[in-house]
C-alpha cells in the first residue's frame, strides 16, 4: 500500500497545517512526519494515521486532533477543493477512531491504479530506494579443503537473494566470492593426499572433485586422532595437548611454510587439489542458481594484507610482541589485543582479510561492502573493521557484517573434520528424489512433462525457502520432510500457487476486441484483500532491502499466496456471473502471477508453470 500512503500523508499534513494556521499556532507539519500503519482489523480501514506526535504542537489530545483532521478533510471534499498530485490515490472515506485517523480507500479507483501499474509498468516492484549506490556483496567464502555443505547453502542463498533484492531497489550490485585457498587447513588435505593418495584422482575414483578433496581432509583428521591417542597413552597428555604435539600437525605446518616460500613441489600439489575443489564447487553453484561477478583468491591477496600490516608497524599503529608477533592494540575500541602476523612472520585469517578488503576497493570502489558470514565471526569483523579504520581507509565505515545463524539437521551439529557434514549435492539429491517420488505417487509424470527437471526445481524451492523464511540471525534446524510439504508455509506451496494461476490463465478465453476488464467490478472483500496484497509488493521489496533480510519478502509471498487462495475459493473466475467480471478477475490473477514470478526469483525459487 506504499503508493497510497504518500498521497494520504500529503492530504493529512495539509489538514494539520490548516488547523495550525487557523489556531494561530506556529510550526508546520511535513508529510514525512506522518506514520502510516495497516490497521489490525479491516473494519478499522485500509490505512491508519496516529496523531500522538502532534499533541504538543497542537496542544490537544490525539483523539481530538484525529476528529479535527477528519472534519477538515470532509470540508475539502464537500467544497470540491483540489487534491494533491496522484489525487486518485487519495480518495476514499475516513474517520476518527480514538487517536487514529482511519482511511478507507476508494476500491474502484484503487483497483484501477493498482492493476494498471502491476500489469503495465515495467518497474512495478522496483522501488528505486537504492538508485545510484554501488554495493559489493561477499558470500559463500568456501575453503578448498571440502565441498559445499548445508551451512554454505544457507550462506549462498542468503547472499544471492540479498544481492537480487538490492539490485531490484536500484543498486549496482557486484557479487563476489573469496576462495579460501591457502592456510593450514588446506595443507592438512594436501598432506593426507601426499601420504596416502597414491596417484588417485576424482576420475579414477568416480567421485565429484570437491568431495574427493574433502575426503582427504577427513583422512587427515583420522590420522591426527590416531597420533594424538598414541601420545596420550605414552605421555599422559590430555586431548588438546596431544593433538597440538601430534607429528602430522608439524608436517602440515611445514607444508604451509614451504608453500609460502614458493617450494615448487608444494605449489604444484596445492594447485592440483585447489583446482579439483573449485571445479566441484562451481558445479554446485550452477546447480543452485548462485553466480558471482568475480572470484577473489586469498592466495593472491594475503601478501597485500601482510604489507599493510608491516606498514602499520612502521607507523606505530601496531606493535611487535616479545615473541616477535605483530599485534594491534584495540583496547580503545573495547576489543582485545589482536595478533596480525605470527612470530614466524606467516599470515593469519585477519591478515588476508585486510588485504582482500583493500584489494576489492581498489578493484571496484564501492559505497558499501556487505560480508555474508556466520554469527560466530561477529568479533572477527569488529576487529577487521577497526583495523582498517586505524590504517586510515575512509571507506571502512561502510563495511557491514550480515550475520546469520547456524543451520543443522535434526540429527545434530555437523563437523567437517569428522565427516559428519551433509554435502550440498547429497542433500539436494535427496530432496529431488523425494519430490520425484511424490510426483510419481500422484501420477503427475505426464502432466508435468519433465518429472526429473520439475523435481529438481521443487527441491531447490523447498530448500531455499526453508533457509530464507527465518530471519538470518536465527539458528535453525533444517527439516527436509517439512520443507517439501505442498501445504503451509513452504516453497513448494508457493510454486504450486504459481502453477495453479498459470493453469487458470491457459484455460481463459481471449477477450473480444475492445473489451477490456472493468476494475471497478473488483469490489468484494476477497478481491480487495488480494488487490492490497499486490499493491504491497514494492514496499515488501524495499523493506527487505533496507533490512537485508529476505525473510520479509518470504513472509510477503506466503501472505500473497494465501490471499489468492481465498480469492480463488470465494470468487469464481472463469465461471463468474458475467464476462466482464471474469475478465476483471483474470486480470487480477495475471497481476498476482507477475508478482509471484518476480518475487520468487528474488528469493531464488524456480517458478513452475506446471506441477
Amino acid at each position: 500500500m506504499r503508493d497510497f500512503k504518500d498521497p494520504w500523508k500529503a492530504r493529512i499534513a495539509g489538514a494539520l497545517n490548516k488547523i495550525l494556521q487557523e489556531a494561530g499556532l506556529g510550526g508546520t507539519v511535513e508529510p514525512a512526519q506522518l506514520a502510516a500503519e495497516i490497521p489490525p482489523q479491516s473494519e478499522f480501514g485500509d490505512l491508519g494515521f496516529p496523531m500522538f506526535g502532534f499533541a504538543k504542537l497542537l496542544r490537544k489530545g490525539p483523539p481530538q486532533i484525529a476528529a479535527m483532521v477528519a472534519d477538515v478533510l470532509a470540508a475539502q471534499d464537500s467544497s470540491g477543493a483540489d487534491l494533491p498530485a496522484e489525487a486518485e490515490k487519495a480518495r476514499g472515506t475516513y474517520g476518527a477512531k480514538g487517536p487514529y485517523l482511519n482511511v478507507f480507500l476508494d476500491r474502484a479507483a484503487a483497483a484501477s491504479s493498482i492493476l494498471a501499474e502491476a500489469l503495465g509498468s515495467p518497474v512495478f516492484g522496483r522501488p528505486g530506494t537504492l538508485a545510484g549506490s554501488r554495493i559489493m556483496v561477499e558470500f559463500s567464502s568456501p575453503n578448498t579443503n571440502k565441498p559445499l555443505h548445508l551451512g554454505h547453502l544457507r550462506n549462498d542463498v542468503l547472499g544471492e537473494s540479498v544481492s537480487r533484492i538490492l539490485a531490484a531497489c536500484g543498486a549496482e550490485v557486484r557479487k563476489v566470492c573469496i576462495i579460501n585457498d591457502r592456510g593450514i587447513h588446506i595443507c592438512k588435505s594436501m598432506l593426507a593426499y601426499s601420504e596416502h593418495g597414491k596417484g588417485r584422482t576424482p576420475e579414477s575414483e568416480g567421485v565429484k572433485s570437491d568431495r574427493f578433496v574433502g575426503d582427504w581432509y577427513v583422512r587427515f583428521s583420522r590420522d591426527l586422532k590416531e597420533e594424538a591417542e598414541a601420545l596420550s597413552r605414552e605421555k599422559g597428555l590430555d586431548k588438546k595437548e596431544a593433538e597440538a604435539q601430534a607429528p602430522c600437525q608439524a608436517r602440515a605446518r611445514e607444508l604451509l611454510r614451504k608453500w609460502e616460500a614458493g617450494d615448487s613441489e608444494t605449489v604444484k600439489l596445492w594447485e592440483l587439489m585447489n583446482n579439483w575443489a573449485v571445479k566441484g564447487m562451481k558445479e554446485t553453484y550452477a546447480r543452485t542458481g548462485v553466480s558471482f561477478d568475480k572470484y577473489y583468491f586469498e592466495s593472491r591477496t594475503y601478501l597485500l594484507g601482510k604489507d599493510e600490516v608491516l606498514k602499520g608497524l612502521e607507523k606505530g599503529i601496531f606493535y611487535r610482541a616479545e615473541d616477535g608477533a605483530v599485534m594491534a592494540d584495540l583496547s580503545a575500541e573495547k576489543l582485545d589485543q589482536k595478533a596480525l602476523l605470527r612470530k614466524d612472520g606467516t599470515s593469519i585469517y585477519i591478515t588476508q582479510d585486510i588485504g582482500t578488503a583493500i584489494y576489492r576497493h581498489r578493484d571496484w570502489p564501492f559505497d558499501r561492502l556487505v560480508f555474508v558470514v556466520g554469527s560466530e565471526q561477529q568479533y572477527h569483523f569488529q576487529v577487521l573493521f577497526s583495523i582498517l579504520k586505524k590504517l586510515g581507509f575512509d571507506w571502512a565505515g561502510n563495511l557491514y557484517h550480515l550475520s546469520y545463524g547456524m543451520v543443522n539437521l535434526p540429527e545434530g551439529r555437523m563437523k567437517s573434520r569428522e565427516g559428519t557434514v551433509v554435502d550440498a549435492d547429497d542433500l539436494i539429491d535427496s530432496l529431488r528424489d523425494d519430490a520425484l517420488a511424490e510426483i510419481r505417487e500422484k501420477e503427475r509424470e505426464e502432466a508435468v512433462g519433465a518429472p526429473a527437471d520439475v523435481a529438481e526445481k521443487v527441491a531447490l524451492g523447498a530448500l531455499h525457502y526453508y533457509l530464507l523464511q527465518a530471519s538470518p540471525q536465527k539458528d535453525m534446524l533444517f527439516d527436509p520432510k517439512e520443507s517439501l510439504s505442498f501445504t503451509g508455509n513452504t516453497g513448494p506451496y508457493l510454486q504450486y500457487m504459481g502453477a495453479r494461476i498459470c493453469a487458470l490463465l491457459r484455460k481463459a478465453p481471449e477477450a473480444p476486441a475492445g473489451e477490456g476488464p472493468d476494475y471497478a467490478l473488483l469490489s468484494g472483500d476477497a478481491e480487495w484483500e488480494l488487490l492490497k496484497a499486490v499493491a504491497a509488493y514494492p514496499g515488501a521489496v524495499a523493506e527487505s532491502a533496507a533490512a537485508m533480510d529476505p525473510s520479509c519478502l518470504a513472509a510477503y509471498l506466503y501472505g500473497l499466496s494465501r490471499s489468492f487462495s481465498r480469492f480463488y475459493h470465494d470468487c469464481p473466475i472463469l465461471g463468474a456471473d458475467s464476462p466482464e467480471l471474469a475478465r476483471s478477475r483474470l486480470a487480477l490473477s495475471r497481476a498476482v502471477e507477475r508478482v509471484l514470478r518476480d518475487a520468487l526469483r528474488l528469493v531464488c525459487i524456480p517458478f513452475l508453470e506446471t506441477m
